[in-house]
């Protein structure tokens, strides 16, 4: 019995690990599932988050709502209203959901389609994706046989238009993309055969007239048990749970104890695991509501016992009377948000509210709904009046034996509710059981889609395309050189970047064919390996240094934020780029490419507001700093003594063409545009004043900027020497990289320097073969470009290799790198 459920878990989390298949996990009440969720939890190496449907289900799978977590409105979301539209979403949550790898939805039953099509729309949003839910991974674990999701009858009017059924494989989104469905068998639960084929039965409601007799045996008229033998009675309606605890309870001669649970940060009502205010009294039964986390083990969730004393801080419970009394002191449960660790860069569950109260509610009786996934060893079920399709299974499944089941009143046969639809879905289910084969084909399509992601530059050529129209229907309030420079990137991104990408992606059909997984292919990652170094060099060197260069300044803000807006997106697409085809450098892992994504997603700053501060403390610079930085807060500081905007005194095309042909007379003032004779009287002499004091300025050097220092400051040490510091350690690049937060290529290009300026030999760096071999094509072809010597030497050479042995040649010329 074990092995066939060990090969089907195997398989499930092989799926979960290294695919990207969507999962519905489901198996018969008391078959691990609940298990499964947290052993996922435990060793995915993917971004994941847990939900569920209630509270009280979130607070168990150790996750949190789906209407928190995705800021859904509550009601039915009917398609295309305006009630979808969720709350705004702030930038954490947003970087969350940008680089969630995984969805695991617990207790899937619940529900209801319209609901997983609004986590599909909020997906799809923020991740800029237009794949259902965004291309994320999805995990759905439930059985359908137990309760179903609610819906009134008024919300199913709304969304009966819209939807042929309200279960979660109803969704819209969901039909759109195929998903494989794993069933585990095994029962935890019950061990009784005969018990396990009369649930099976009824499950599956193909229960006969003997089966049914069968049950209806445990039907005991009349039946009161001595609050001593722990029997709890489940009901199918909220008020007569709560009826007989409070006629119980009151029916007790001993005094009455309130118990105020200590409530701290964010933990809404709606998710409180027991009372606020708990009353108990000794001698009444109650119900553990947690597991116990010491080592003793001395309850789990769903035990039964009678209270047998009470002090202050201490509840006393005996559970049967053979059976140590257990002292019983409050626990917390807490509230979770999901969050983004800044130092892991790992999506980590933030603790924002805890609930402290003694794990223990009233017993005596409690609804069939809210025993779903709690276990009794004697239970009363009180089922007759069963209204819900899977009610019955629930009931009679919570029991570990068929002795242990007592019935309130007969099971009649039309209680045990049948839904064409599900039987259908479980048809359907059956037939989408995977293989070892549907596996291994699962991991190379997952691979072979990740490989094309990687070999793509259509979303950066659409976002340059994006640039050039903002500032072509712009170009009267931005710099002149914008468009060029732009259309410069377009042209560079076009015949480097996707031109080749392009030929590559026609190659790779005939890669995926082979029967090896392409991470098993040598050939192609060898392939794989020469197209990182000629990427790198592309996006690191050429790209990215040009966009850089683009000029943003523009007296109109709406203009300029619109512009800086998509140039940051083309920057951080190219930068996210960057990043993944460094973790490409000795070859291609899925998992490492993953981690790699995401990871620069995450840390990604645009460049531009680090050159933008340099320059600006830099006297000689064409940028926002400079003679261009001078004459814009002289004309800023005009405008704020006459209450006027800075365009109307000058506008910031005028300035730039200014601080470029820096003119010294009126007459050269006139030919700039921008200046008519009124302008030229009214602040030319300001302005020449301006720039002729700008020009006379002295330039700062090491000696006068030493002096005007205070107070002695330790020296930073610069960059480059602790990079080459922690190199002469022992360190990997790699290591050095991870430890300094850099880039790959950034430490690279650190211990380029060094080697140029002989303070490291390049020896020490590559094999004499490797050295010896991009020599001879240097000497050989010394005006040739890195990326032509990439293609030209082959064998896997990297643009950091030759960059390492071109600079050694300088140093040995006297040339400083």
């Amino acid at each position: 019995m074990i092995a066939p459920v060990n090969e089907k878990l195997e398989l499930a989390h092989q799926f979960v690990l290294h695919t990207n298949r969507n999962i519905f996990l489901t198996g018969k009440a008391g078959t691990g599932k609940t298990t499964f969720l947290h052993q996922v939890k435990q060793i995915s190496a993917k971004r994941l988050a847990v939900v569920a449907p209630t509270g009280v289900a979130a607070i168990n799978a150790g996750g949190v709502t789906i209407h928190s977590l995705f800021q859904l409105p509550f009601g039915p979301l009917v398609p295309g209203s305006t009630l979808r539209e969720s709350r705004k979403f702030n930038k954490e949550k947003i970087r969350l959901l940008r680089t969630l790898d995984l969805l695991i939805i617990d207790e899937i039953s619940m529900v209801r389609a319209d609901v997983l099509d609004g986590i599909d729309e909020v997906l799809r949003r923020y991740r800029n994706n237009g794949q259902p839910f965004g291309g994320v991974q999805l995990l759905l674990i439930g059985d359908m046989q137990q309760l179903p999701p609610v819906i009134r009858d008024e919300e199913w009017s709304l969304l009966k238009p819209h939807y042929e059924t309200g279960y979660f494989f109803g969704s819209k989104a969901l039909r759109q993309i195929p998903y494989i469905s794993i069933e585990l068998t095994h029962i935890y639960r019950q061990a009784d055969a005969r018990f396990i084929s009369l649930l099976n039965s009824i499950r599956e409601k193909t229960v006969t007239r003997d089966q049914l007799a069968d049950l209806n045996q445990r039907h005991i008229p009349n039946f009161a048990p001595h609050d001593k033998e722990g029997y709890i009675t489940l009901s199918t309606h909220n008020t007569t749970a709560q009826q007989i605890n409070s006629n119980k309870l009151a029916g007790l001669p001993t005094g009455l104890h309130t118990f105020e649970a200590i409530v701290e940060g964010d933990f809404p009502t709606s998710i409180y695991p027991t009372e606020a205010s708990l009353e108990l009294k000794v001698g009444a039964q109650v119900m553990f509501i947690k597991n116990d986390i010491t080592r003793e083990k001395r309850y789990y969730n769903g035990k039964i016992g009678q209270i047998v004393d009470i002090d202050d801080d201490i509840i006393y419970v005996q559970c049967g009377d053979n059976e140590d009394v257990i002292d019983v002191l409050p626990v917390d449960w807490t509230n979770l948000k999901y969050t983004l660790d800044p130092a892991t860069k790992e999506i980590k569950a933030e603790a924002i509210g805890t609930f402290r109260q003694f794990p223990l509610k009233l017993a005596w009786a409690i609804t069939i709904h809210k025993s779903q996934g709690l276990t009794f060893e004697k239970a009363i079920i009180d089922a007759s009046a069963a209204f819900a399709h899977g009610q019955v299974y629930v009931a009679l499944s919570r029991c570990k034996t068929l002795d242990g089941l007592v019935l309130r009143s007969p099971i009649p046969s039309h209680s045990i509710k049948t839904e064409q639809t599900l039987e259908d879905f479980h048809d359907e289910v059956q037939q989408q059981t995977p293989t070892e084969q549907h596996l291994r084909d699962s991991r190379r399509s997952n691979q072979q889609v990740l490989l094309q992601e990687l070999f793509s530059f259509e979303r950066a050529s659409s976002l340059t395309y994006r640039c050039r129209r903002v500032v072509n229907e712009h170009t009267n309030s931005l710099d002149a050189e914008c468009f060029p420079i732009l259309t410069e990137l377009r042209d560079l991104l076009q015949n480097k970047a996707r031109n080749v990408t392009n030929r590559f992606q026609q190659q790779l059909p005939v890669y995926f064919e082979e029967e090896t997984l392409p991470e098993e292919n040598d050939t192609l990652q060898e392939r794989i390996r020469k197209a990182t170094a000629y990427f790198q060099a592309v996006l690191g060197d050429e790209l990215l240094p040009l966009l850089h260069r683009c000029p943003t300044d523009s007296d109109n803000k709406q203009v300029r934020e619109s512009l800086l807006e998509v140039l940051d997106e083309l920057e951080k697409e190219l930068f996210v780029k960057l990043r993944s085809f460094e973790s490409c450098r000795d070859g291609f892992d899925a998992l490492s490419y993953l981690k790699a994504r995401n990871h620069a997603e995450l840390d990604f700053q645009p460049e531009r507001k680090k050159l933008e501060k340099e320059a600006a403390t830099t006297t000689d610079s064409p940028g926002r700093g400079g003679l261009y930085g001078a004459l814009m807060k002289w004309r800023n500081d005009l405008a704020g003594e006459h209450d006027t905007s800075g365009y109307m005194v000058l506008p910031q095309k005028t300035i730039a063409e200014l601080a470029k042909l820096r003119p010294t007379t009126l007459d050269e003032l006139l030919a700039i545009k921008g200046f008519g004779k009124t302008k030229v009287k009214q602040i030319g002499q300001d302005v020449l004043a301006v720039i002729k004091d700008f020009l006379e300025r002295p330039k700062p050097t090491k000696e006068t900027k030493e002096k005007k220092v205070k107070e002695p400051k330790e020296a930073k040490i610069p960059s480059t020497t602790q990079t080459l510091a922690l190199f002469q350690a022992g360190k990997t690049i790699a290591e050095i990289a991870t430890e300094r937060g850099f880039a790959v290529s950034t430490i690279e290009g650190h211990l380029a320097q060094c080697i140029g300026q002989g303070e490291l030999s390049v020896e020490a760096v590559l094999p004499p073969e490797r050295i010896k071999l991009i020599r001879s094509h240097l000497e050989t072809a010394p005006s040739t470009t890195f990326t032509e010597l990439i293609q030209t030497i082959g064998n896997g050479v990297t643009y950091s290799e030759i960059r390492f042995v071109n600079s050694a040649i300088r140093a040995e010329l006297g040339e400083a790198e």
